[in-house]
């Protein structure tokens, strides 16, 4: 939905109102509307992701800084994740010990990054015609998400919208799935719905999947990419970690995936500068 001409979506799954992106023509008077809409609704949080411009309307608001990323503007100014919790609880992370096991976890796989030129023959751009067989593929990973992903009209939609989709192939098929949500007026995306089949983890495809998605971009002038990475995933996030993403903040209780409400990593990397 559309709050001015900035793009919004909230509903019950993950029980927030996401300000995906800002309109500079609606401060700042969007504060208070997403504010409403929340009340409306009976949300517990509201999530933003604004330009560091807009930071002190939001901070005005009640709104506190849970990520910051460098560059994410255009490859010049920052990026900051916000949000405001009308409820106490939902701003305290669940299971916090996990969540810094992981980042230990990713810390250390840091220490031995991805080989300079990774492999990326298995991977190829996906088209509409592979929407029905990659909605196969993420309803057989995923319980729940936060979008409709397991609908084929969604992923073709997505496709016209700047959501570029590649696919690890083999004689079998898809066995592995991811995005790149671009945004093309800030020359930052973000790197997402990884999915691999069961039977297939443990084999290094996501991070295939992650270096031809971060050449494509360069080539494209993109300057920075960026993750909204599961918090209890070792996996997700060491992957990052070990293709030079760092680490920018938790997003305590975010998303409804895989049946619950998660807290998030941020983590960001320049791939190229302009």
């Amino acid at each position: 939905m559309k709050i001015g001409s900035s793009q919004v979506q909230h509903g019950p799954a993950s029980d927030r109102v996401y300000l995906m992106k800002l309109d500079d023509a609606d401060m700042p008077g969007i504060v208070d509307r997403l504010d409403e809409l929340a009340s409306e609704m009976g949300y517990t949080k509201i999530f933003a992701k604004i330009p560091a411009a807009a930071l002190p309307w939001f901070r005005t608001g009640g709104f506190v800084t849970e990520a910051y990323v460098p560059r994410m503007y255009r490859g010049e100014s920052a990026g900051c994740f916000m949000s405001r919790y009308l409820a106490k609880d939902r701003a305290v992370p669940g299971n916090e010990k996990l969540i810094c096991d992981v980042l230990d976890v990713a810390e250390d796989k840091a220490c031995s990054p991805l080989a300079p030129a990774v492999d990326c023959s298995e991977v190829r751009r996906m088209g509409p015609e592979d929407a029905e067989k990659m909605a196969e593929v993420y309803a057989a990973v995923f319980e729940s998400y936060p979008f409709p992903i397991t609908d084929p009209g969604f992923i073709r939609e997505s496709m016209e919208d700047d959501v570029a989709f590649y696919g690890v192939m083999s004689e079998r098929g898809i066995e592995a799935l991811a995005s790149a949500e671009k945004d093309p007026s800030w020359l930052c995306a973000e790197m997402t719905d990884f999915a691999t089949l069961p039977g297939n983890r443990g084999k290094g495809l996501a991070g295939k999947l992650l270096a031809r998605m971060e050449s494509d971009l360069a080539e494209e002038g993109y300057c920075t990419a960026y993750t909204i990475a599961r918090a209890w995933s070792f996996g997700m996030n060491a992957v990052f970690a070990r293709a030079g993403y760092r680490h920018a903040g938790v997003l305590p209780n975010n998303t409804q995936i895989g049946g619950t409400l998660e807290s998030m990593n941020v983590w960001h990397k320049q791939i190229s500068a302009r």
